[in-house]
């Protein structure tokens, strides 16, 4: 007998952790997650987006139009900013962050103030704006390499039914 052929790469497992994350965001719009992987494959954090704790999902605004400050933008802290918090302290230095999404400008400051040496993303689709340009020119700036992951495996179903267990 030979070993299994169709297993996740470590790159597709990571990303799916990212995945998985996201679909704890409650943002009606977008939902994003994070995974911080260490050199040694080891997850330091995960993070999702979403309001910062204290702040109720039920109180604060999910709108993406509208005055400011009854949008969501001021108020929902990105999957990447989440995991970098979320890691206590623990040292990011040259850890890979793993994201459905290109990081913003925003996250892309927290991503080099934090050590972290490697973005991984599947998609850029606000490649060319302002704020990605922008993103961009400080991650090349401060070496941080991004690849966008081209996974074998198109997707992956998860049941939680004990029978496919």
């Amino acid at each position: 007998m030979t070993k299994r052929e169709e297993y996740l790469s470590w790159d597709e497992y990571f990303m799916g952790i990212a995945l998985m994350s996201a679909k704890r965001s409650k943002d009606p719009n977008t939902q994003v997650g994070a995974c911080i992987v260490n050199a040694d494959r080891r997850i330091m954090s995960v993070g999702y987006n979403g309001f910062p704790r204290g702040c109720s999902d039920d109180e604060f605004p999910w709108d993406r139009e509208g005055d400011a400050v009854d949008t969501k933008y001021p108020y929902v802290c990105h999957a990447e900013l989440n995991a970098i918090l979320n890691a206590g302290g623990r040292d990011l230095r040259g850890c890979a962050v793993y994201v459905p999404l290109f990081p913003c400008n925003e996250c892309a400051k927290a991503i080099i103030q934090s050590g972290i040496k490697e973005v991984v993303y599947l998609s850029d689709k606000y490649d060319g704006t302002p704020m990605n340009v922008a993103s961009k020119r400080m991650l090349d700036a401060a070496g941080v390499k991004y690849t966008r992951l081209e996974p074998r495996t198109p997707s992956v179903l998860i049941s939680f039914d004990p029978k496919d267990v």
